[in-house]
């Protein structure tokens, strides 16, 4: 039998003790500055240890403001004061980048809740009847009261519709946290849907690069050796991530990656050279990862846009599609589906569109501006 591979493989030395603190997924025990929002989503949720449904509630801000950490951690929160309580609630967690259907949802929540479900052959019917009997049951004199977090719920809505808050919001007994990027997500809600909703609002802001800072601090005294950075690396991650709408996500990628460099580099310090290097390398990565993914139609229309701005073309809708066309060599969509692709990329951030007028009488106009390194992009489109 051979060795495994990794048996007799050298770490080498390395500048981290523990990644984990830097990932997306890991949980601190605080939350720097987002106090105010824990304690709103708890002021919401607190009526369920009096047994009492909460109100339901809908989060907004941009990626990386800690608005699914801040649920998590009230979610954990109640879930530990439920204990002592003595009260029948579960909270449950549901990404709807996993679940993006009604059915799916459900399905889910009848499996966690101990009911075995098949994930698909039943009708809507018959998964919604099993989740209401799950809920109708009672212990110790009191029904489950269920709360549940629908994490990226814009990606459920604009793919199923808004079928399953529709079930959700009209049953007894269930709370609902949604969370969005986009504050105008309810857009793909219809009236009788928003009036079952009825939802309290929490807004999170970005965050500056100061109380970045703060958080880096924190992670990086659990993931790095002691005294391994050098003293403007948190800083530049801090004021890179501040230019990034405030994305803590983004400060943490760069720190971890600014850390992969120096042990690629056999280097026992993170140098702020290091940060540069990982800015570019995770622009890179996360560019050609999209564009890789695009369908093939989008794909072309960011090569319309490349060509124009190559040429140094102020970008109309207009004037994008006459080139798309000619990019695409027959095999195009119609003029109104390319407005769906502009918006597409918009909310990659691989383009961005502002709307200017040309004057009394001559209407608006929506300029598209490439927003990613044009030689990449380039790069990505001709190895596919």
């Amino acid at each position: 039998m051979k060795d495994n591979i990794f048996t007799n493989m050298d770490r080498g030395n390395t500048v981290f003790k523990d990644k984990s603190p830097l990932s997306h997924k890991f949980l601190p025990e605080q939350l720097p500055h987002r106090n105010d929002q824990i304690t709103m989503i708890a002021k919401f949720w607190i009526d369920a240890l009096d047994n009492v449904t909460p109100n339901d509630i809908t989060i907004y801000g941009k990626t990386g403001t800690g608005k699914t950490a801040a649920a998590k951690f009230a979610q954990k929160q109640l879930l530990e004061a439920a204990q002592n309580n003595n009260t029948y609630i579960n909270v449950e967690y549901i990404r709807c980048t996993d679940y993006t259907t009604e059915y799916q949802v459900l399905a889910q929540l009848c499996q966690r809740l101990g009911r075995d479900v098949p994930y698909r052959g039943w009708t809507k019917g018959e998964i919604i009847n099993t989740f209401d009997d799950i809920l109708d049951q009672e212990i110790n004199g009191h029904k489950l009261i269920l709360i549940i977090i629908l994490d990226e719920i814009d990606i459920l809505l604009e793919k199923d519709g808004d079928g399953l808050l529709y079930t959700l919001t009209r049953t007894e007994n269930v709370s609902v946290l949604s969370i969005s990027n986009y504050l105008d997500f309810k857009k793909f809600i219809g009236p009788r849907v928003m009036s079952s909703l009825r939802d309290k609002e929490i807004v999170f802001p970005p965050y500056r690069a100061d109380q970045l800072a703060d958080i880096l601090n924190e992670r990086s005294a659990m993931s790095f050796k002691e005294n391994v950075l050098k003293e403007d690396v948190i800083p530049l991650c801090s004021a890179m991530a501040a230019k990034e709408e405030g994305d803590a996500r983004y400060a943490l990628d760069l720190l971890s990656t600014a850390g992969d460099i120096a042990d690629d580099n056999e280097s026992n310090v993170v140098l702020g050279d290091y940060v540069i290097t990982a800015k570019n390398r995770i622009e890179h990565n996360k560019v050609t990862d999209i564009i890789n993914t695009l369908p093939t139609q989008q794909q072309r229309v960011l090569e319309a846009i490349l060509i124009l701005t190559q040429d140094n073309e102020e970008i109309s809708s207009g004037k994008l599609y006459d080139t798309y066309k000619k990019v695409s060599k027959g095999d195009s969509v119609t003029y109104r589906r390319i407005f769906d692709f502009i918006n597409e990329l918009e909310m990659l951030g691989i383009i961005s569109t502002n709307t200017i007028s040309r004057g009394r009488g001559k209407g608006r106009t929506n300029i598209i501006k490439l927003q990613c390194d044009e030689q990449l992009v380039e790069n990505t489109l001709n190895s596919l």
